[in-house]
């Protein structure tokens, strides 16, 4: 099961998200739902940190990648919440491959 958890400051800002796991439909390479997982997660991590130029902290580890912003910003607060949609319309793709929590 991919697990993505999304955070929020006080004011109710996205300020970052943490996803891991697989999806376990098929072997590395050949799984859909994972692969469209990390393409998103990549594509928002990328505009947040190389286009916008934000200050955030990422890491990447094996089944993992977290981004976590050093202050709340209105733009990426929008490209994560777009990462958050786009990952709920997977979801309803693939059921029970992927659990979101915001919070």
């Amino acid at each position: 099961m991919i697990a993505a958890d999304f955070f929020k400051d006080q004011n109710d800002m996205l300020t970052g998200f943490r996803v891991t796991g697989h999806a376990g439909m098929a072997d590395f390479g050949y799984d859909v739902c994972c692969a469209s997982v990390s393409s998103a997660v990549m594509m928002a991590a990328n505009t947040i940190t190389e286009a916008f130029k934000l200050d955030a902290e990422v890491s990447v580890d094996e089944n993992e990648i977290r981004l976590v912003m050093e202050q709340a910003d209105e733009n990426a607060d929008k490209v994560i919440m777009g990462l958050l949609i786009h990952l709920y319309n997977i979801s309803d793709e693939f059921p029970g491959h992927i659990k979101l929590k915001v919070g």
